[in-house]
C-alpha cells in the first residue's frame, strides 16, 4: 500500500515538473517573438517589424483638410519590413555621416536631424551600409510609409479623427505629434516623446517631413499591388508634416514633394530595413 502511494506522489511531481517545463518554454517562445519584432543596428537605431498587409490608403471624400491627390485606393503589400520607430536622430547622424548638416538647428542628440535633402538621406543610408556591411537599408515608399504611419486605422490620424485644420488645440494630434498647435515655443522636441502607434512607432503624424522613395505624382486608378511610385518626375514625396505646420498637413493621407536636391527646415527621414 505505502509502496503505490509513494509511486503515485511521484506521477504527480514528475507531471507537475512537466507542466512547468512546458510553460517555461512558451512563455520563453513568447518573449523571443516580441524580442525578435523589433531590432537595433549598430549605431542604436531601433525597427519594428511590419507585417504583409492590405490597406486603404489616401483619404475619404468627406474627411476635413483632404486634397485631390488622396484619391482612396486599395494596396496590398506582400513583404513584411521593419521600420525605424523613429526619425533619423541628430546622434545617429553625427555617428554616421560624422558632422551635422549646416544651419541645422541644434538640439541634443535625440531630436530628429533636420534640413536634409533626399539626396543627403541618400548619402547617409549608402554609408550606413557601408559600416554595416550589408544592402538592407533604404527610404520607405510611400505605400510603405502610410501602412506604417496608419497602424491598421482609416482615421486622418492613426489614434482618431481631425478635428481643426489649423493651429488650434487638436487633442487627437496632441496625443501623438509636434505640430504648430502645441510647438510655438520650441524649435525641436526629441524623438518618442509623444505616445506611439499600435505599431510602436514614434512621431509618424508632425515633429519633421519624412522622405519616401518614390517620385511624386497623382496615384495611378485601381488595387496597387507593392507599389514603387512612378518610374521618373521632378519631385519625391514627403509625409507626416512637420511642428511648425497646421494638423491638416500632418493627416495620414497627406501629401507633399520637393525636388531631392532642395533643403528645407523641418524635414527629415527615417528608415527602412529589410528582414
Amino acid at each position: 500500500m505505502s509502496n503505490k502511494k509513494y509511486v503515485f506522489i511521484c506521477v504527480l511531481i514528475f507531471t507537475s515538473s512537466c507542466s512547468f517545463v512546458y510553460k517555461s518554454s512558451a512563455e520563453e517562445s513568447l518573449n523571443r517573438n516580441r524580442a525578435e519584432n523589433k531590432i537595433s543596428n549598430s549605431i542604436g537605431m531601433e525597427f519594428v517589424y511590419v507585417p504583409p498587409g492590405s490597406f486603404l490608403r489616401g483619404s475619404p471624400t468627406d474627411e476635413p483638410g483632404r486634397n485631390s491627390d488622396e484619391e482612396r485606393q486599395l494596396v496590398t503589400l506582400t513583404n513584411g519590413y521593419y521600420m525605424q520607430t523613429t526619425e533619423v536622430t541628430q546622434g545617429q547622424w553625427k555617428a554616421v555621416m560624422g558632422v551635422l548638416p549646416l544651419y541645422i538647428i541644434k538640439c541634443n542628440e535625440k531630436c530628429p536631424v533636420e534640413r536634409i535633402s533626399w539626396n543627403d538621406a541618400q548619402a547617409f543610408i549608402n554609408k550606413l551600409n557601408e559600416l554595416e556591411g550589408v544592402d538592407n537599408y533604404r527610404l520607405p515608399t510611400e505605400a510603405e510609409w502610410e501602412y506604417g504611419a496608419r497602424a491598421g486605422s482609416k482615421t486622418a490620424f492613426a489614434n482618431g479623427e481631425i478635428s481643426v485644420l489649423d493651429c488650434g488645440n487638436d487633442a487627437i494630434l496632441n496625443e501623438i505629434g509636434w505640430y504648430c498647435g502645441n510647438s510655438k515655443s520650441y524649435p525641436h522636441h526629441p524623438v518618442a516623446q509623444k505616445n506611439p502607434n499600435t505599431w510602436g512607432l514614434y512621431d509618424m503624424h508632425g515633429s519633421v517631413w519624412e522622405w519616401c522613395v518614390d517620385w511624386y505624382d497623382y496615384y495611378p486608378p485601381g488595387s496597387l499591388t507593392d507599389p514603387g511610385g512612378p518610374s521618373g518626375g521632378a519631385e519625391r514625396v514627403l509625409r507626416g508634416g512637420g511642428l511648425a505646420d497646421n494638423a491638416s498637413s500632418c493627416r495620414a493621407a497627406n501629401r507633399y514633394s520637393l525636388r531631392p536636391d532642395i533643403i528645407f527646415d523641418y524635414i527629415g527621414f527615417r528608415l527602412v530595413r529589410l528582414p
